[in-house]
Protein backbone atom coordinates (compact mmCIF):
# COMPACT_ATOMS: atom_id res chain seq x y z
CA UNK A 1 0.00 0.00 0.00
CA UNK A 2 1.31 3.23 -0.73
CA UNK A 3 0.95 5.91 1.98
CA UNK A 4 -0.01 9.49 0.49
CA UNK A 5 -0.16 13.09 1.64
CA UNK A 6 -2.09 15.46 -0.15
CA UNK A 7 -1.39 19.32 -0.28
CA UNK A 8 -4.22 21.47 -1.73
CA UNK A 9 -5.63 24.59 -0.54
CA UNK A 10 -8.78 24.56 -2.56
CA UNK A 11 -11.29 22.88 -0.87
CA UNK A 12 -13.03 21.30 -3.75
CA UNK A 13 -9.79 20.11 -5.60
CA UNK A 14 -8.44 18.51 -2.50
CA UNK A 15 -12.21 16.40 -1.95
CA UNK A 16 -12.14 15.65 -5.65
CA UNK A 17 -8.50 14.45 -5.28
CA UNK A 18 -8.77 12.46 -2.24
CA UNK A 19 -12.21 10.49 -3.74
CA UNK A 20 -10.42 10.03 -6.55
CA UNK A 21 -7.02 8.24 -5.16
CA UNK A 22 -9.48 6.42 -2.90
CA UNK A 23 -10.72 4.36 -6.20
CA UNK A 24 -7.16 3.13 -6.11
CA UNK A 25 -7.22 -0.39 -4.07
CA UNK A 26 -2.72 0.22 -3.72
CA UNK A 27 -2.71 3.51 -2.44
CA UNK A 28 -4.16 5.57 1.27
CA UNK A 29 -4.22 9.03 1.86
CA UNK A 30 -2.96 9.11 5.64
CA UNK A 31 -2.77 12.67 5.50
CA UNK A 32 -4.65 16.17 3.90
CA UNK A 33 -3.24 19.65 4.69
CA UNK A 34 -3.78 22.87 2.75
CA UNK A 35 -1.10 24.88 4.12
CA UNK A 36 2.54 24.35 2.48
CA UNK A 37 4.25 24.94 6.10
CA UNK A 38 1.70 22.13 7.05
CA UNK A 39 3.45 19.26 4.80
CA UNK A 40 6.61 18.48 6.77
CA UNK A 41 5.00 18.39 10.70
CA UNK A 42 2.71 16.28 8.98
CA UNK A 43 4.57 14.20 7.12
CA UNK A 44 7.09 13.41 10.29
CA UNK A 45 3.78 12.53 11.55
CA UNK A 46 2.09 10.28 9.19
CA UNK A 47 5.68 8.90 7.18
CA UNK A 48 3.92 8.91 3.80
CA UNK A 49 5.73 7.34 0.59
CA UNK A 50 4.71 10.46 -1.35
CA UNK A 51 3.66 14.00 -0.85
CA UNK A 52 1.09 15.47 -3.55
CA UNK A 53 1.63 19.22 -3.56
CA UNK A 54 0.17 22.07 -5.17
CA UNK A 55 2.12 24.41 -6.22
CA UNK A 56 0.82 27.70 -4.81
CA UNK A 57 -0.05 26.72 -1.47
CA UNK A 58 0.10 29.39 1.72
CA UNK A 59 2.39 29.48 4.21
CA UNK A 60 4.85 28.17 2.09
CA UNK A 61 4.69 27.31 -1.75
CA UNK A 62 4.76 24.10 -2.68
CA UNK A 63 8.04 23.66 -4.21
CA UNK A 64 9.67 25.24 -0.98
CA UNK A 65 7.65 22.76 0.53
CA UNK A 66 9.22 20.38 -1.58
CA UNK A 67 12.46 20.93 -0.76
CA UNK A 68 12.06 21.15 2.47
CA UNK A 69 11.21 17.51 2.33
CA UNK A 70 14.10 15.92 0.41
CA UNK A 71 16.25 17.57 2.82
CA UNK A 72 14.50 16.27 6.22
CA UNK A 73 12.34 13.50 5.34
CA UNK A 74 14.32 12.39 2.28
CA UNK A 75 12.16 8.89 2.31
CA UNK A 76 8.97 10.82 0.90
CA UNK A 77 8.71 11.50 -2.62
CA UNK A 78 7.29 14.20 -4.02
CA UNK A 79 4.87 14.81 -7.03
CA UNK A 80 4.07 18.68 -7.76
CA UNK A 81 0.97 19.64 -9.40
CA UNK A 82 0.48 22.52 -10.58
CA UNK A 83 -2.04 24.29 -13.27
CA UNK A 84 0.71 26.68 -14.56
CA UNK A 85 2.91 24.86 -17.48
CA UNK A 86 5.77 27.72 -17.23
CA UNK A 87 9.57 26.53 -17.62
CA UNK A 88 11.43 28.32 -15.15
CA UNK A 89 8.54 26.74 -11.98
CA UNK A 90 9.99 23.21 -13.37
CA UNK A 91 13.11 24.21 -13.81
CA UNK A 92 12.65 25.37 -10.33
CA UNK A 93 11.52 22.13 -9.02
CA UNK A 94 13.82 20.38 -10.68
CA UNK A 95 16.61 21.71 -8.74
CA UNK A 96 14.26 21.02 -5.59
CA UNK A 97 14.82 17.43 -6.61
CA UNK A 98 11.00 17.01 -7.13
CA UNK A 99 10.40 13.16 -7.76
CA UNK A 100 7.44 14.36 -10.57
CA UNK A 101 5.61 17.39 -11.85
CA UNK A 102 1.92 17.14 -13.79
CA UNK A 103 -0.25 19.64 -14.94
CA UNK A 104 -3.60 19.69 -12.88
CA UNK A 105 -5.45 18.86 -16.29
CA UNK A 106 -3.56 15.46 -16.63
CA UNK A 107 -6.36 12.30 -17.20
CA UNK A 108 -7.02 11.19 -13.33
CA UNK A 109 -4.98 7.95 -14.32
CA UNK A 110 -2.06 9.51 -15.37
CA UNK A 111 -1.94 10.66 -11.64
CA UNK A 112 -2.25 7.59 -10.12
CA UNK A 113 0.31 6.30 -12.21
CA UNK A 114 2.56 8.93 -11.83
CA UNK A 115 2.28 8.01 -7.77
CA UNK A 116 3.50 4.33 -8.63
CA UNK A 117 6.32 5.78 -10.18
CA UNK A 118 7.28 8.10 -7.98
CA UNK A 119 7.14 5.52 -5.34
CA UNK A 120 8.89 3.07 -7.03
CA UNK A 121 11.92 5.83 -7.03
CA UNK A 122 11.39 6.53 -10.48
CA UNK A 123 10.82 10.32 -11.80
CA UNK A 124 7.27 11.33 -13.99
CA UNK A 125 7.59 14.93 -15.70
CA UNK A 126 5.10 16.05 -17.94
CA UNK A 127 6.54 15.64 -21.33
CA UNK A 128 5.36 19.04 -23.32
CA UNK A 129 6.57 20.68 -19.89
CA UNK A 130 10.20 18.94 -20.21
CA UNK A 131 10.49 19.59 -23.91
CA UNK A 132 9.26 23.70 -23.06
CA UNK A 133 12.22 23.93 -20.31
CA UNK A 134 14.71 22.00 -22.35
CA UNK A 135 14.22 24.66 -24.98
CA UNK A 136 14.17 27.82 -22.54
CA UNK A 137 17.02 30.30 -22.48
CA UNK A 138 19.18 30.27 -19.13
CA UNK A 139 18.97 33.30 -16.91
CA UNK A 140 22.34 35.14 -16.78
CA UNK A 141 21.18 36.10 -13.55
CA UNK A 142 22.99 34.67 -10.67
CA UNK A 143 20.96 33.47 -7.89
CA UNK A 144 21.07 36.73 -5.83
CA UNK A 145 20.99 38.97 -8.51
CA UNK A 146 17.29 36.85 -9.15
CA UNK A 147 16.42 37.78 -5.45
CA UNK A 148 16.94 41.30 -5.82
CA UNK A 149 15.37 41.64 -8.66
CA UNK A 150 12.33 39.72 -7.26
CA UNK A 151 11.98 41.65 -4.55
CA UNK A 152 11.98 45.15 -6.74
CA UNK A 153 9.40 43.40 -9.37
CA UNK A 154 7.61 43.19 -5.89
CA UNK A 155 7.86 46.58 -5.15
CA UNK A 156 10.52 47.06 -2.96
CA UNK A 157 12.92 50.17 -3.01
CA UNK A 158 17.09 49.60 -2.43
CA UNK A 159 16.88 50.31 0.88
CA UNK A 160 14.02 47.93 1.73
CA UNK A 161 15.78 45.12 -0.13
CA UNK A 162 18.88 45.79 1.63
CA UNK A 163 17.67 45.79 4.70
CA UNK A 164 15.13 42.19 3.77
CA UNK A 165 18.57 40.79 2.83
CA UNK A 166 21.08 41.77 4.97
CA UNK A 167 22.57 44.11 2.61
CA UNK A 168 24.06 47.66 1.79
CA UNK A 169 21.83 50.04 -0.47
CA UNK A 170 24.40 50.66 -2.23
CA UNK A 171 25.54 46.98 -2.96
CA UNK A 172 21.80 46.39 -3.93
CA UNK A 173 22.02 49.44 -6.36
CA UNK A 174 25.09 47.52 -7.88
CA UNK A 175 23.32 44.42 -7.96
CA UNK A 176 20.61 46.50 -10.09
CA UNK A 177 22.68 47.87 -12.51
CA UNK A 178 24.14 44.82 -13.20
CA UNK A 179 21.26 43.10 -13.81
CA UNK A 180 20.33 45.71 -16.25
CA UNK A 181 23.74 45.60 -17.92
CA UNK A 182 23.67 41.90 -18.14
CA UNK A 183 19.47 41.82 -19.51
CA UNK A 184 20.55 44.58 -22.09
CA UNK A 185 17.33 46.59 -20.41
CA UNK A 186 16.76 50.81 -20.67
CA UNK A 187 16.31 50.40 -16.70
CA UNK A 188 15.01 48.56 -13.77
CA UNK A 189 11.54 48.49 -14.98
CA UNK A 190 13.00 46.87 -18.80
CA UNK A 191 14.58 44.23 -16.80
CA UNK A 192 11.78 43.30 -14.54
CA UNK A 193 9.70 42.96 -17.71
CA UNK A 194 12.42 41.14 -19.60
CA UNK A 195 13.19 38.43 -16.58
CA UNK A 196 9.60 38.25 -16.18
CA UNK A 197 8.66 37.44 -20.35
CA UNK A 198 11.72 34.91 -19.58
CA UNK A 199 10.68 33.47 -16.54
CA UNK A 200 13.33 33.79 -14.46
CA UNK A 201 11.70 35.20 -11.85
CA UNK A 202 9.72 31.98 -10.12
Amino acid sequence: MIRVLLAEDMHMVRGALEALLGLERDLTIVASVERGDEILPSARAFAPDVAIIDIDLPGLDGISAAAQLHERLPSCRTLILTSLGRPGTLRRAMAAKVSGYLLKDAPPQELAHAIRKVAAGQRVIDPELALAAWGGAESPLTARETEVLRLAAEGLDATDIGKRLRLSTGTVRNYLTTVVTKLNARNRVDAIRIATEADWLV
